[in-house]
């Protein structure tokens, strides 16, 4: 069984590091990132738009209902049905001991921990941890060393009885143990770990970890004891909702809300939602942001509604309206009464809405996550690392920055990390790795690959294309290059790009008979990520592209000129056709380079769609064939990006402040199972080298950070390199909230503090109007 997604960390098989002796990618662009090269400045992130407030100023009590996509199946996180709202629960009632700041840098929790750090290195990694003494369960017990136990044996991957997605850090630790009293808490490692910060959160009491029936049954619907500021009072199914209460054990700052609640809403639904009162936060598209945006203008203006039924009618129309219905032909008077009537009622409802809607406002940032083109390197063009270059080169992902981005008033930078976005202190732009955009190195390494436009016109040696000859041909030639490239090194190649035998593994070349694919179980991000990919297109409604597209559309039928059919006057000569060397489809041995670019086709994905016929005409200009196939959203991931089902796709992986342990998975290369099928882990794109492996690994060894970010970055260049990924712009992420509401919005790279989230505590007589807004 397949579980697709956007994983975060799974369970996976240890490999063992291959050190590379020979043909390791070099590559100008690369040899900067040494260790002892000076740290580039920090690249600023786009802050996070909250309504702030001092806790003094937020008044005690209230209940606040928070839109989630569906009730959570699970409130384990480490299972592999988790998702966005099984995260978005849990930090309400959990510890999580190194909580992300808004730079996205995990900082110690004191409201859990008083201290936590490495005390030692040798002969083994000691990390001790000092519990606050206030700390305790909702059942009274105080939180300690028999919790983390639990978890570590759960999640070690030692015990298979244990159904868990991810077992990645735990998998390292050797022992754990009681420190000097009942607060301290002493693991130590088997095997150095840089990423310690990320374990045991959530950390789950030892009745949920204790035993395989308790983790796998026993945390799916209920938690028998927390430790927030929130305690679980209700799942209600028929209602969708899951209600918290203020928790009276909670040491730290007292919860401001009597209760909080999240409702599972479909993204579609939110706007009727949000006008009806149904709920007071939600993660929203830029339509129904649009609606929030003019309603406040014409509540400000007292003015009537600018767009939709409400939206006043030209003179003329207005006048031709009323003709009608009051004419003498007493069937049309009829018809156009009762549209005006219908036109009426909708603008009332519309009216009543946007008065709704005036009661919010838009909170926006920057996701901590990222869209990326994904190239399947694993069969077809795209298994020749040439071609995935020059796809890779002939975007302008500035454009499509600019596309989904201004349109919101954000920041439209193209991202210029695999494991890093903009804001976090890993963050550095690799992309030179692989090269800007230009059309004249995309269509020479095209060109280099065996792709003409004489290619696609006819065959030297007779063979139809598809022909049993052809294949034989083809394989002819394969063999014969990789003579040459053995002999000669780096053959025809463009200058600064890599040999053949740079290390580079494309899947498909030496198993080109592997009857399927293996994709192991995601961790607790999947589900979420997967609807979030979807629900982003809605981000980009805003970029005028007709939905009107047909489900198959070719770049290639995009040429310039006139409208088809346009008539000239008679008797003018028809006009020559001119030469155009730079345009034109491309082919081999009469075979035309085609790739098929899978999408979602679902009602919120226009957007998506149109950065897919974006990057559909970009590559048209280089002689490169795409057809969009549209697919249904419940398939899109499960049975094209996960199966291999694709040549490229548009999809999302979120941002993380571990890469090296959680990024391993999504570039690992993949390996050969028993079966003779493909282990992919979560590298979709079934790109990979032996030295991205070697990297991580010993990134995720590494504990000076200064050295840990220097190999990420070398081993984001690699990535790059191999063009497998290409990032495009980080996610946009719109939140509307109450206008009362305060400390929530959009939180960026960082995460709420539920107990200070509330409502504006009213004003003192006679005290200063606040400003803030």
């Amino acid at each position: 069984m397949s579980h697709v997604g956007v994983p975060r960390g799974t369970a996976r098989k240890r490999r063992i590091p291959a050190l590379l002796t020979a043909g390791v990618l070099t590559l100008p662009a690369l040899a900067g990132c040494s260790s002892g090269e000076k740290d580039t400045a920090a690249v600023a992130a786009v802050p996070q738009d909250v309504a702030r407030a001092a806790r003094a100023q937020v008044a005690d009590g209230g209940k606040v209902t928070w839109a989630i996509d569906a009730l959570p199946a699970t409130f384990n996180a480490f299972q592999a049905d988790a998702d966005s709202a099984t995260n978005r629960i849990t930090g309400a009632l959990l510890p999580t001991l190194f909580p992300l700041d808004a730079q996205g840098r995990p900082q110690l929790n004191p409201d859990y921990l008083e201290s936590a750090k490495v005390t030692e290195t040798e002969p083994r990694q000691v990390v001790v941890y000092r519990l606050n003494q206030q700390a305790v369960w909702s059942d009274g017990r105080g939180i300690g060393a028999p919790d983390f136990v639990a978890q570590w044996r759960a999640l070690s991957g030692k015990d298979s009885a244990f159904w868990t997605a991810r077992n990645a850090g735990y998998e390292r630790i050797e022992k754990i143990e009681r420190g000097h009293d009942d607060l301290e808490v002493k693991v130590t490692f088997a095997k150095p770990y840089a990423d310690w910060r990320s374990l045991f959160s959530p950390l789950y009491p030892k009745q949920v970890t204790g035993s395989p029936d308790a983790f796998n049954d026993g945390a799916r619907t209920t938690l028998k004891a927390t430790a927030g500021p929130f305690r679980l009072r209700e799942v209600d199914k028929k209602t969708g909702s899951v209600t918290l209460t203020r928790d009276p054990r909670w040491w730290g700052g007292r919860a401001k809300l009597d209760s909080l609640v999240f409702k599972a809403v479909k993204p579609e639904d939110r706007t009727d939602a949000l006008a009806e009162g149904a709920v007071d936060i939600a993660d929203i598209d830029s339509t129904t942001a649009h609606r929030i945006a003019q309603a406040a203008r014409e509540g400000a203006a007292g003015a009537p509604p600018a767009s939709g039924p409400g939206a006043a009618q030209g003179p003329a129309d207005a006048l031709r309206s009323w003709a009608v219905a009051h004419g003498t032909d007493e069937e049309a008077a009829e018809k156009e009464q009762e549209a005006r009537d219908d036109k009426a009622k909708a603008a009332d409802a519309y009216a009543t809405e946007q008065s709704g809607l005036r009661a919010f406002v838009v909170r926006k940032s920057l996701e901590p996550a990222y869209t990326q083109l994904a190239l399947n390197g694993e069969t077809g063009p795209l298994a020749d690392d040439r071609v995935r270059r020059a796809v890779a080169r002939a975007l302008d992902r500035q454009e499509l920055a600019d596309t989904v981005l201004k349109p919101l008033g954000l920041p439209a930078q193209p991202l210029g990390s695999h494991l890093a976005v903009a804001g976090q202190p890993a963050y550095r732009d690799g992309s030179d790795a692989l090269g800007k955009q230009d059309t004249e190195q995309a269509q020479a390494l095209l060109a280099d690959a065996g792709w003409t436009r004489e290619g696609a016109l006819s065959r030297s040696d007779g063979t139809k294309a598809g022909s049993e000859g052809e294949k034989k041909k083809d394989a002819d030639e394969k063999k014969g290059s990789a003579g040459k490239d053995a002999d000669d090194g780096k053959g025809n190649r463009a200058a600064g790009e890599p040999a053949a035998d740079d290390g580079l593994y494309i899947v498909g070349d030496d198993k080109p008979g592997a009857p399927g694919t293996h994709v192991l179980a995601p961790a607790p991000d999947a589900a979420a990520q997967s609807v979030a990919l979807l629900r982003q297109a809605g981000y980009l409604g805003s970029t005028g592209t007709s939905e009107d597209a047909r489900d198959a559309i070719r770049a290639q039928d995009r040429q310039p000129g006139g409208a088809a059919g346009a008539y000239a006057p008679a008797g003018t000569a028809a006009p020559a056709k001119a030469a155009d060397t730079a345009r034109g489809p491309l082919g081999k041995n009469g075979k035309p380079l085609s790739l098929r670019f899978v999408l979602p086709s679902g009602p919120g994905s226009a957007g998506l769609r149109s950065v897919g016929e974006k990057i559909a005409a970009m590559l048209d200009t280089i002689g490169i064939r795409t057809e969009i196939t549209k697919v249904s959203d419940d398939s899109y991931f499960r049975d094209h990006v996960a199966s291999g089902d694709y040549d490229m796709a548009l999809y999302s992986w979120p941002a993380t402040a571990y890469p090296a342990t959680d990024d391993r998975p999504i570039y690992a290369k993949p390996l050969p199972a028993s079966d003779g099928s493909l282990l992919v882990e979560q590298n979709y794109t079934r790109v990979g080298t032996d030295h991205i492996d070697q990297l991580f690994d010993q990134a995720a060894s590494e504990l000076d950070e200064k050295a840990a970010r220097d190999l990420m970055r070398k081993a984001d260049a690699r990535i790059w390199a191999a063009a497998g990924s290409i990032p495009l712009f980080q996610r946009p992420q719109l939140v509307a909230t109450g206008k009362q509401l305060v400390n929530v919005g959009a939180f960026g790279l960082g995460v709420p503090h539920y107990q200070d989230i509330g409502y504006k505590a009213p004003q003192a007589a006679g005290a200063p109007a606040d400003r803030k807004k």
